[in-house]
């Protein structure tokens, strides 16, 4: 087991992780870090549990937004598809219809 030193709002966190996993927590550290100073200047000198609620407010809206946009992407690409399939069987009909 592995464990990281992370600086978030200016305090120190030792976190445990699985071996291989340190960057990756670095990485998420560094983002949760740029929420925190991102809360602390709209919410100015709230207490520390204040400001990491906010950035927590706040990277669950991005996850909330990123979400929201791959579903409406997933979205488009199956009626995209439907409609390419639905094309299809209309061409087929209509060949078959000129058959009879």
């Amino acid at each position: 087991m592995a464990e990281v030193a992370l600086q978030i709002g200016g305090y120190s966190y030792r976190l445990a992780c699985r071996d291989g996993d340190e960057e990756n927590l670095r990485a998420l550290g560094a983002s949760v870090d740029a929420k925190v100073r991102q809360a602390k200047g709209s919410v100015g000198g709230a207490s520390e549990a204040r400001q990491l609620v906010m950035a927590a407010i706040l990277l669950a809206d991005e996850l909330n937004e990123a979400r929201t946009t791959a579903d409406h992407a997933l979205s488009v690409e199956i009626i995209e598809a439907l409609a390419l399939r639905l094309e299809s069987i209309a061409t087929m009909l209509e060949h078959s219809g000129n058959k009879a």
